[in-house]
This record gives structure tokens, C-alpha cells and sequence, in this order.
């Protein structure tokens, strides 16, 4: 059995409180959240109203969430989700970026390598995140979940800001 699946046995996710959760969470990242650069993350807009920080957050922990219920390696799926987009430009207005979908991983990669050790799957699931605007599909299961979640957090955090607002009937949408 190949040793990552050894990491996140599958746990019963019923006899867990949130708080319980979110301790797990934050022991998998704790040496990486509070680091200078990934808070300089704080300081670019991702998505809208989103900072690139609380979007890599969001990525990293629903990546968690997912991975720890279904047995797989959660650790190393809040930390890759954590530093997937460890870039510190802003891609709309950064000369030469033209192929910042399927670049960005490769600088998110150099610099999360720089703050700390990475395994296999972190680095895999870092470097094709993007899939599949980077054309080698991801190799670990972990990689898929980030890459599919970081569509989905995008997605909500785009259609958060489009659709905060509107009226059905007479329920506000906020």
C-alpha cells in the first residue's frame, strides 16, 4: 500500500464536532499558515471581492474536508491547497502573462518550496492544479480533489459577488 494512504485513515466524520475539525485542519498547516509569504497572499484579489489568500484557504480546507472523510491524505491535501497559488503579482496586470493559467503553478511551486518541505503529492498537486490548462494530468488522487475544489471555490466566489443581491420573491439572496 503505497505510504500516503497510510496517513489519513479513514475516520468516522459523525463523531467529530466542527472545533474537532478545525483542529485537525489547523495542525496540518499550522507551520505554513502564519508564514510571511503565504499572508502575503492577503494583499492580491483572486476572485472579486476575494483575497488570493482567503481563496487558497477555502481551496485548502474543503480539499481537507473531502480527502480526510474519504480516508485519503489530508494532510497533504490542506497544505497543497493551501500554497497552490503561492504567486505574488497580479496576473491581470503582470507583463508577460499571457499563459498565467498554465504558468502560475510552476511559481506557486518554487515558491512554496522555499518555506517549507514538500512530498510528492503536494508538489503534484501544486504544480497541476490547472488541469487541464496544464496538459500532464495530476498523478494522486489528493491532486484531483484540489484541482476539481479550486473550480468550485472560484465558481462560488465569482457567483458570490454577481448574485449578492438579487431578489426571489421576497427573500433577499445576500
Amino acid at each position: 500500500m503505497p505510504m500516503h494512504k497510510a496517513i489519513g485513515s479513514k475516520k468516522d466524520f459523525s463523531n467529530l464536532s466542527e472545533d474537532e475539525l478545525l483542529a485537525e485542519y489547523n495542525e496540518c498547516v499550522r507551520d505554513i499558515i502564519d508564514h510571511e509569504m503565504v499572508n502575503k497572499m492577503d494583499s492580491f484579489v483572486q476572485h472579486c471581492n476575494t483575497s488570493r489568500l482567503q481563496h487558497s484557504i477555502n481551496v485548502s480546507y474543503y480539499s481537507f474536508l473531502i480527502c480526510y472523510r474519504m480516508g485519503w491524505d489530508y494532510r497533504s491535501a490542506a497544505r497543497a491547497g493551501l500554497l497552490h497559488d503561492l504567486f505574488l503579482y497580479d496576473w491581470r496586470t503582470k507583463k508577460g502573462a499571457t499563459h498565467h493559467a498554465s504558468w502560475h503553478p510552476r511559481v506557486a511551486l518554487d515558491n512554496a518550496s522555499k518555506i517549507t518541505e514538500l512530498n510528492k503529492i503536494e508538489k503534484d498537486a501544486i504544480r497541476k492544479h490547472m488541469w487541464p490548462c496544464t496538459l500532464t494530468p495530476p498523478r494522486y488522487i489528493e491532486s484531483y480533489v484540489i484541482t476539481f475544489v479550486d473550480k468550485v471555490c472560484a465558481v462560488c466566489e465569482v457567483a458570490e459577488r454577481k448574485y449578492k443581491g438579487i431578489r426571489f420573491g421576497k427573500v433577499a439572496v445576500s
